[in-house]
């Protein structure tokens, strides 16, 4: 399995932001972990890449322990946080070299970054400031960060929110993209965005999963989607 989440919980004083959740994730799946804002699918995701631990359970990522082998799990997996810090004073290739500099695994970081830079669609922002990117640039560049060191894993929290239509139209593109090659996870409050990318969505409520199945048949059920959107608009 690329993720093993195992029976986690974890709180924050009395708060119970995620609730006993157990799931896997197969090699090469696209699955949108999907939930209303305060959900807990942010927390997760932190668990998930070694940035939290959890309160209590188990996180496997590729056959390795968060808690034992957290530097490996990092190897691994490439990340794209909701507020997607960069540097804006750094220009676009300047940022990315800085990034692949950090990573010792990349055998020539110059070859990689310009590799990124034409995946990602980046060629012609490339020698302009991050500061004056548009969000929808800003967040390719977040994306190119994530995946320079070749990760196995790709996970994505909220990656075309604040984006205007034709954006959101070009990050979800290269996220199925990406997809082909890589088990990708990425949270979104957005059912409409599931369909479009994902095969498969853990519907998460609370801190539990309320549901998990291939997103097909969450859209030939009826039933089951009025239950979706009826989660989703919950507050």
């Amino acid at each position: 399995m690329s993720i093993r989440v195992e029976h986690v919980s974890k709180l924050y004083g009395i708060q119970k932001a995620l609730d006993d959740v157990s799931f896997e994730i197969k090699p090469g799946e696209i699955v949108g972990l999907l939930g209303p804002n305060g959900a807990g699918k942010s927390t997760l995701m932190k668990i998930i890449t070694c940035f939290i631990p959890p309160s209590n359970g188990e996180v496997n990522v590729c056959g390795f322990s968060i808690f034992e082998e957290s530097l490996k799990v990092r190897e691994k997996v490439g990340y794209l946080p909701e507020n997607n810090p960069l540097y804006p004073e750094m220009y676009v290739k300047e940022f990315l070299e800085f990034i692949a500099g950090i990573h010792k695994g990349i055998a020539n970081p110059r070859n990689r970054v310009k590799e990124m830079i034409e995946l990602t669609g980046l060629t012609q922002e490339q020698n302009k400031k991050i500061g004056a990117l548009s969000k929808g640039y800003r967040q390719r560049v977040g994306l190119a960060q994530a995946l320079i060191h070749e990760p196995e894993v790709l996970i994505l929290d909220e990656p075309t929110s604040g984006l205007d239509p034709n954006q959101i139209l070009e990050i979800r593109n290269l996220i199925r993209n990406i997809g082909e090659k890589k088990t990708v996870m990425l949270s979104t409050h957005i059912m409409q965005e599931v369909e479009a990318i994902c095969d498969r969505a853990i519907i998460i409520h609370q801190g539990r999963i309320v549901a998990d199945d291939f997103v097909k048949n969450l859209t030939k059920n009826n039933r089951r989607l009025e239950e979706v959107f009826q989660i989703l608009t919950q507050n």
